[in-house]
């Protein structure tokens, strides 16, 4: 027995909600018949134009409340924090067709939920809206509380909506103090100069700063070691974990014999951090008079080394658990890889490689692809091009820490 075939279209316009789908840019690309019929206008009305200029301002804002304000704000946070942003109740007069510049006293429920494509990525806005102006002007009388009960509904909704901005705000502020912590605490690469390129860059999403970092530490000899990390959570917490591994890696690799050691240590100082649990980091030690490298592994994604002749190795032969995964302490492996001058090392977090509902492989695919375009790039325009083509236009649901090494 073969299933009906599903007619959508037939589903949204019968949906009892008005609906309408808006572009990141805020037109509208479609709407449902209960959409049309809330708002008096035909789909051509609609269509290709902008939200607010279909639907203005009204020129009594003070009566009429905030409406196209929190609109607007809530659409912005959806695009920002690809979530659902849910309105309290709120006055939005509606201009009349039939005569401009009046505007119809209308209060509103509205929904506005984001609709992601294959990459994570926002691609439109299901704008839902349910009338509710019959029962604020009628409805408290039929429920026994006349326009006592009306006020103190809009009180309330208003008070829920002042919230709503007030988290908002929040959110960017603490935002903007991890992203400035986080460059505070992010090292320019000195100790190794034009060999190497680094790069950070924050996901677009306001609720997104992650606790991604990078290290380069000169050491004895014709040495240095390479580090890259990442925290788990987000926001002002996760920066300040950062900052914490960092340090401790920093010092660790400079009193340690190799990489392998200083995750030991950098394992053992974590358990007592809060927040450290299950960061993952790589480090390496390169060494130009011999021309090796020297890798640990901690969960991270294994550092790509791009070989003279245009190859790509992805050093995955010294993988362990991240930190604080093991109940008990264990020394954790290294192994050594050699390289011919001239070749590459990149060390990154997976903002660079890793898309949503897609499988790693296929990122690493494509890192190694670009990669292997670019043999002969300084580091400085190998990370531009990493960053370029690798990051979707519309920008990163994540973080992303990269160094790249000229060998």
């Amino acid at each position: 027995m073969t299933d009906p075939e599903i007619d959508y279209r037939a589903i949204y316009n019968r949906l009892p909600a008005g609906i309408a789908l808006l572009s990141p840019d805020l037109r509208f690309i479609d709407a449902n018949e209960a959409y049309l019929h809330l708002s008096g206008r035909s789909l051509a009305d609609l269509l290709g134009h902008h939200i607010f200029e279909v639907f203005p301002d009204s020129p009594h804002r003070g009566r009429a409340g905030n409406g196209p304000t929190s609109l607007g704000a809530s659409l912005r946070n959806v695009l920002a924090t690809k979530e659902r942003d849910t309105l309290a109740l709120q006055r939005y007069d509606v201009e009349r067709l039939d005569r401009p510049g009046t505007y119809d006293e209308r209060y509103w429920s509205t929904i506005n939920t984001p609709i992601l494509d294959a990459a994570g990525e926002v691609v439109l806005i299901a704008h839902r809206v349910e009338e509710v102006t019959d029962f604020m002007r009628t409805g408290a009388a039929e429920h026994g509380g006349d326009s006592k009960l009306r006020a103190e509904l809009y009180m309330r909704a208003s008070e829920l909506q002042e919230l709503n901005q007030r988290m908002r705000k929040a959110h960017a502020r603490e935002r903007e103090v991890a992203l400035a912590l986080q460059a505070a605490l992010l090292p320019a690469p000195r100790p190794v100069g034009h060999r190497a390129a680094v790069r950070y860059q924050p996901a677009v999403s306001a609720l997104n700063v992650c606790g991604d970092w990078y290290d380069l530490v000169d050491l004895p000899g014709d040495c240095i070691a390479v580090a890259v990390g990442d925290v788990v959570g987000h926001g002002l917490a996760a920066a300040c974990v950062m900052g914490q591994l960092r340090s401790a890696l920093s010092a660790a690799a400079r009193v340690t014999g190799g990489p392998a050691e200083a995750l030991d240590a950098l394992g053992l100082y974590a358990r007592s951090v809060d927040g450290a649990e299950s960061t993952t980091v790589v480090n390496a030690f390169i060494d130009w008079a011999d021309r090796s490298i020297t890798y640990s592994n901690a969960g991270h994604l294994p550092a790509a080394l791009l070989h003279t002749d245009g190859s790509v190795e992805f050093l995955d032969r010294a993988t362990d658990p991240p930190l604080g995964a093991r109940p008990h302490h264990q020394p954790r492996p290294q192994a050594t890889v050699g390289f011919d001058t001239g070749a590459a090392l990149v060390l990154y977090t997976d903002g660079l490689v890793e898309r949503r509902g897609e499988d790693i492989d296929v990122g690493l695919t494509r890192l190694a692809t670009t990669l292997a375009s670019r043999p002969a790039s300084d580091p400085e325009t190998m990370a531009d091009a990493l960053l370029s083509e690798l990051i979707p236009s519309t920008g990163a649901t994540d973080d992303t820490a990269l160094v790249v090494l000229r060998l």
